[in-house]
């Protein structure tokens, strides 16, 4: 029955688009959604309208109006409704709602800034093909900040795995314009899904914003932490000892080969300095990468005496992983989980070029990050752990 109503909806929807053209493309997408929606309940109470099944677990209660503001134009949509104590609602719509309202933020962000009333119009008008007033741009960005509070304060629980690293926006203070610091963690759960533990933005000092941010995270409920992998920003080591004592830090293996670069003396000795580094981090085993760092060490000795010192001193914090099996090291040694989220966070970012203030600047990078975790808690698993690792 379901797919025989699935062509039924399909063929009206074809033949409205092949008789209206693109001008009736919100009433074509109002019907899809709300046939989607109509599925999504039967899943729920596992069967279909009017089917007779001992599996059912609650019945349809009718549908309830809603409009909803898109960039096609207005959607029409009928909320399915269940009754008997099912707290049901469509996922489709939370996530849409969820879309529109981080648009509607942009457009929060322009008014902040100073951007007339005017020109926030009528740049909504452009982008979504709706109207929008101060107050309805004051209002989203109350309910956006709840949402996001929300998120950022969930319950934590044993994260085997996380990586921390900071990028800086700039955000207007005191009519000075100042470089902001971003931190975010991420982690690998028991289930061995990626997740987004947090956020913190602030201009404070370094080591404190860590400390604060790391124990914000301890006092949500993070906890069996395995190893934590960042690289050697400043304050971050003292302020992990501090809250988590336990854990074993990792050295971006990634960062570290950057960071090299600046103690090569000549431009073409990068190539072999880089190529001699991964040769070191993808020794079989520690005992093999301590003798292959002595071995390239005693290599530049002579003609880099500086790149040499630093090498000692600093490629050995990048070892950790090797007490990890092989099939999780390659993914856990680098940070590079987070590096893609910076691309991302940076690609939006870049579009307001200047915040007015932190909390703005926290509001835009949650709303991306919680998407994110999203997606990645839904998804694929990342890593299969050990028996003994999530215990």
């Amino acid at each position: 029955m379901t797919r025989k109503n699935n062509g039924n909806v399909m063929e009206e929807v074809l033949e409205l688009i092949c008789e209206n053209g693109l001008e009736c493309l919100d009433q074509a997408i109002s019907i899809l959604i709300n046939e989607a929606m109509k599925i999504e309940r039967s899943k729920v109470i596992q069967a279909d309208p009017y089917e007779r099944t001992e599996n059912r677990k609650g019945y349809g209660n009718g549908f309830k109006d809603k409009t909803l503001k898109s960039r096609i134009g207005k959607l029409k949509l009928k909320i399915p409704q269940v009754r008997d104590g099912i707290d049901f609602y469509p996922s489709s719509i939370e996530r849409g709602e969820r879309s529109e309202r981080a648009l509607k933020l942009a457009v929060a962000e322009m008014y902040l800034k100073g951007v007339s009333t005017r020109k926030v119009t009528d740049v909504m008008e452009i982008l979504c093909g709706f109207e929008v007033t101060s107050t309805q741009v004051s209002r989203a960005t109350e309910e956006l900040d709840e949402v996001l509070r929300k998120w950022r304060n969930r319950p934590l629980g044993r994260t085997p795995f996380v990586q921390l690293d900071a990028t800086y926006e700039k955000v207007r203070v005191d009519g000075a314009v100042r470089s902001c610091a971003v931190l975010i963690a991420s982690g690998v759960n028991t289930d061995g899904k990626r997740m987004i533990l947090g956020v913190s933005v602030s201009m404070s000092e370094a080591e404190i914003h860590w400390r604060e941010f790391l124990l914000s995270l301890k006092n949500r409920g993070l906890h069996g932490i395995v190893m934590v992998t960042s690289d050697d920003h400043s304050g971050l080591k003292s302020a992990l000892n501090s809250a988590f004592p336990g854990a074993a830090w990792q050295r971006c293996q990634v960062h570290l080969q950057r960071n090299a670069t600046q103690y090569v003396p000549k431009k073409h000795m990068r190539e072999s300095v880089a190529k001699d580094i991964r040769m070191i981090f993808n020794a079989p085993n520690k005992d093999e990468a301590e003798r292959l760092l002595l071995l390239v060490a005693d290599k530049y000795r002579s003609k880099a005496s500086r790149l040499a010192v630093w090498m000692e001193e600093n490629i050995p914090d990048g070892f950790t992983c090797f007490e990890l099996p092989d099939s999780q090291r390659r993914r856990l040694r680098s940070t590079n989980m987070l590096e893609r989220i910076h691309k991302e966070v940076n690609r939006r970012t870049r579009v307001a070029t200047l915040f007015p203030n932190e909390a703005a600047l926290l509001r835009l990078v949650s709303a991306i990050l919680m998407e994110v975790s999203e997606e990645w808690e839904c998804g694929r698993k990342y890593l299969t752990l050990e028996v003994h690792q999530t215990q």
